[in-house]
């Protein structure tokens, strides 16, 4: 996958320029760079990872694409309760599929109150239900949908799909 592919998993479940969003378990940076494309220079980007190393390789990515925009970095686990302000957005690219499934629900519940009203939560996962040492706990779009409703989302919709070679497809879905 490039940027563009990563940019177009997302775009359609971004509604505007700007706002304050969150890239819980962001890595090294791909889809926060992505977010940034889309948000464009006002936006605010919170990127959150517990590997200070990933955070800092991003840093360097991004003040290499994007030198201007806003983005702060946090070197923290996202399952714990973050200092953030309200959110207009949420975004979780392969990282929800490191959560044990019996905690998945309690960990959205908190990230959801993250999130000002009608906020949105997009999400980029495998589509399979089984995983491997590498995607321990993932959840396809069926199990996303239910996954979504008992963490307290009203809505839930699946923006797009883009093949994989590791585990049959990625997908996007943006909840509210």
């Amino acid at each position: 996958m490039n940027h563009e592919d990563h940019v177009n998993l997302i775009r359609a479940g971004i509604p505007a320029l700007g706002g304050i969003w969150a890239d819980l378990g962001s890595g090294t940076g791909a889809f926060t760079l992505a977010l940034a494309e889309v948000l464009g220079p006002t936006g605010l980007i919170y990127s959150v990872d517990r590997d200070k190393d990933a955070l800092k390789e991003q840093q360097r990515a991004m003040q290499t694409r994007f030198p201007l925009y806003q983005v702060r970095y946090i070197n923290t686990d996202f399952t714990r309760i973050m200092d953030l302000p309200k959110l207009d957005g949420i975004l979780m690219t392969n990282s929800l599929h490191f959560v044990q499934d019996d905690r998945k629900a309690v960990v959205l519940q908190s990230i959801k109150n993250l999130l000002k009203a009608g906020g949105r939560f997009l999400i980029v996962e495998y589509n399979v239900d089984r995983g491997n040492l590498w995607v321990p706990y993932p959840q396809s779009y069926a199990a996303w949908e239910k996954l979504a409703y008992q963490a307290g989302f009203s809505q839930t919709r699946l923006l797009a799909v883009h093949p994989s070679r590791f585990l049959k497809e990625l997908y996007s879905a943006v909840s509210w």
